[in-house]
C-alpha cells in the first residue's frame, strides 16, 4: 500500500507521541507555535517554557538528541504502509464531522475498516457490561432494528451492552445493511480488549464498518483510556441510547458528556427494583427521554420513515452542521405538525407485490389498517373481522418484524 504523508500530517503523528496523547499538551504546543511542524522543530528551552508534564519534555529531549528522527513515526509509517490500520487527520475532509464539534477533538485517528461509516449518522448504545438477560435482548433488538432502519450503532467494543449492541447491528439479513456499526476503542487500534472480542471486531471491519482510536496503536488498556473514549463515542452520535446502567457507570459518562455537547439522552426504564438500571432511572428523572420502541428514537431524531420521507441515503455522509439539513430527512418541527394531518390520511395500501417477501400475506389486511396515530383492538376488530385472539396474535407477529408497535393501549404502524 502506497500511502504518502505530507510533512505536516508526519509531524502531527510525531508530536502526538511526544505529548504521549496529551489532549491538553498537544493543543498547547499547536497554539504556541502555530502548528505541529512548528512544534517538534523548535528549542528545548520553549518546550520548558510551557510547564508541559515532564514526561514530555524528556520524550522531546531523546527525540532531539536523535537528530530529530522518530523510531515511533517509521514504525507507525510502516504498519501503515503494510495495510494494517489508517490514520485519518483532524483537518482531512473524512474527518468525522460531528466528531469537530466537541470540545476536546482528537488531531487524529487510527481506524481499520470502512473510513466512510464514520460520516454517517451515528446513535450511541451504551450500558452495563453485566447486563441482565432482558437488557442483553433489549439492546441487541435495538441495534438491529435502528440499524436496518439506516442508523449506525457505535459502541466501545466492552461486554455487556456494548458486544450486543454490535452484533445486533450486524445481524441483518441483507449484505447491504450488514455492518452499520462503530467501535470505539479504549486501546491502540492493534490491540483489542477484551480479548475474546477479536473475532467481534474483525466481523465489524470485514462486513463494511469501522474500527476506531484515539490511542497510539500499541497502547494498552487502562482506566483512563475509558473516559476518554466514551466522549469520542458520544461526539461521533447524533444521541446517546443508555440501555442499562447503574448509579455508578461509565454509561452515565457517556451521557453526561451527550448532554454537555448539546445531543439527546434516551434510556430504557426497567423494574424499580433492578439495581443495574438505577443509573437510567437517575437519568429520566434528570430529563432524559424516556424510550420504549425504537422507533421513538427516529421519530425524535427526524429518521422517521413515513409517505412523505424517506430516511437519508446512507451513500450520503450527514452534514456537517445538522443532520436535519440533509434534504432526505424531515425536519423535527415539521414532522409533528404533519404527522396527523400527512401520514395518517395518506397511507398508502402494501401490496404483496410490493412487500417485502419476509412479510407473511396473512399480515397485509392488518397492517394496511394499520396507521401512526394509533387504534384500539375494538377499532382494528371492527375493521378487520378477525377475533380477538387472531388479531392479538398478528399484531404480536408485526411488532416482532419492527412493523407495529403498542403505545398506551394503542396499536400503531412502525414504517412505512
Amino acid at each position: 500500500m502506497n500511502i504518502t504523508f505530507s510533512p505536516q500530517q508526519q509531524a502531527t503523528i510525531t508530536l502526538w507521541y511526544l505529548v504521549n496523547m496529551s489532549l491538553s499538551s498537544f493543543a498547547k504546543l499547536t497554539e504556541y507555535f502555530g502548528n505541529a511542524q512548528n512544534a517538534i522543530n523548535a528549542k528545548l528551552g520553549d518546550w520548558q517554557s510551557l510547564n508541559l508534564h515532564k514526561s514530555h519534555i524528556e520524550r522531546f529531549e531523546e527525540f532531539i538528541n536523535q537528530g530529530r528522527n522518530s523510531p515511533f513515526l517509521q514504525t507507525t509509517l510502516q504498519q501503515i504502509a503494510n495495510g494494517e490500520y489508517g490514520v485519518i487527520f483532524a483537518d482531512d475532509s473524512q474527518f468525522p464531522p460531528l466528531l469537530k464539534e466537541i470540545y476536546d477533538p482528537p488531531p487524529l485517528l487510527f481506524y481499520q475498516g470502512n473510513i466512510q461509516a464514520l460520516s454517517m449518522p451515528q446513535l450511541a448504545v451504551v450500558g452495563s457490561r453485566k447486563l441482565t438477560a432482558h437488557a442483553s435482548k433489549i439492546a441487541f433488538d435495538m441495534a438491529q432494528f435502528l440499524a436496518y432502519e439506516g442508523l449506525w450503532i457505535t459502541s466501545g467494543l466492552a461486554d455487556g451492552v456494548d458486544k450486543q449492541a454490535h452484533v445486533g447491528a450486524l445481524a441483518q439479513n441483507d449484505p447491504n445493511k450488514q455492518g452499520r456499526t462503530v467501535a470505539v476503542l479504549g486501546t491502540g487500534i492493534r490491540l483489542c480488549y477484551p480479548k475474546n472480542h477479536l473475532a467481534l471486531k474483525n466481523q465489524i471491519i470485514q462486513t463494511g464498518g469501522c474500527v476506531i482510536s484515539e490511542l497510539l496503536p500499541d497502547s494498552p488498556p487502562n482506566n483512563h483510556n475509558f473516559p476518554r473514549r466514551n466522549r469520542l463515542v458520544a461526539g461521533l452520535s447524533l444521541a446517546t441510547l443508555v440501555v442499562e446502567a447503574q448509579l455508578q457507570s461509565g454509561s452515565l459518562i457517556t451521557a453526561r458528556l451527550t448532554n454537555e455537547q448539546g445531543k439527546q439522552v434516551f434510556a430504557i426504564p426497567s423494574h424499580i427494583d433492578n439495581v443495574n438500571a438505577k443509573g437510567c432511572h437517575q437519568l429520566i428523572r434528570e430529563g432524559a427521554t424516556l424510550i420504549d420502541h425504537p422507533a421513538q428514537i427516529l421519530e425524535d431524531l427526524a429518521m422517521f420513515k413515513s409517505p412523505f420521507s424517506q430516511h437519508a441515503n446512507l451513500q450520503n455522509p450527514i452534514s456537517q452542521n445538522n443532520v436535519s439539513q440533509n434534504t432526505d430527512l424531515p425536519n423535527t418541527e415539521n414532522l409533528s405538525n404533519s404527522l396527523e394531518n400527512t401520514i395518517i390520511n395518506n397511507i398508502e395500501p402494501i401490496q404483496p407485490t410490493q412487500t417485502n417477501n419476509d412479510i407473511p400475506p396473512h399480515l397485509f389486511s392488518l397492517l394496511n389498517q394499520l396507521d401512526w396515530a394509533g387504534q384500539d383492538l375494538d377499532s382494528l376488530v371492527e375493521k378487520t373481522g378477525l377475533d380477538i385472539a387472531t388479531l392479538s396474535g398478528q399484531l404480536i407477529e408485526l411488532e416482532i418484524m419492527g412493523l407495529a408497535m403498542a403505545q398506551g393501549g394503542l396499536y400503531l404502524r412502525c414504517r412505512a
